[in-house]
């Protein structure tokens, strides 16, 4: 499943094998830092993915080493009509390519995805202060819509 935008990356659903890329991606001091599973614990995640009706990790790839990661979630709707809306969560370019076109490619990529399944809209959300990826989202054409709430849960007790 090439990307149309940049025949030389690849953006395909991503698996147990990927998981160790995936989460070097998410552990960069830009993302999540130290904040990430282990590898056994990614691959209990990902399991579970498999219990929703679309929810998938994909990898992007170039010259076949991971550069660059999402997940794209098919929402089922009773509004609109019943249509889906597409939720993706967690893009991360490795750092050292950023700035290639890597994450416009694979951005394209899942909202054509969307777009493909019948999905009245694709939404994703971008904390405060990564005035950066804001940037690069409104460059996508992204609006910036509404007011999100977050409300921070404590971890729980193991």
């Amino acid at each position: 499943m090439c990307s149309s935008s940049d025949p030389s990356l690849l953006v395909r659903p991503g698996g147990e094998a990927d998981l160790p890329a995936v989460l070097a991606l998410y552990g960069q001091p830009d993302f999540n830092g130290d904040n990430i599973l282990s590898l056994d614990e990614a691959k209990a995640k990902l399991a579970r993915f498999a219990a929703y009706p679309d929810y998938t990790l994909y990898v992007a790839e170039r010259d076949g080493t991971v550069v660059g990661t999402f997940c794209l979630m098919i929402i089922d709707n009773i509004a609109r009509r019943g249509r889906f809306s597409g939720l993706i969560e967690a893009v991360v370019v490795a750092s050292g390519r950023q700035g290639e076109g890597l994450g416009k490619a694979m951005l394209r990529r899942a909202i054509a995805m969307a777009g493909e399944k019948g999905c009245y809209k694709v939404a994703l959300s971008s904390g405060f202060k990564t005035a950066n990826a804001h940037a690069f989202y409104d460059s996508l054409g992204f609006e910036r819509h509404g007011i999100s709430f977050l409300l921070p849960l404590p971890e729980p007790s193991a």
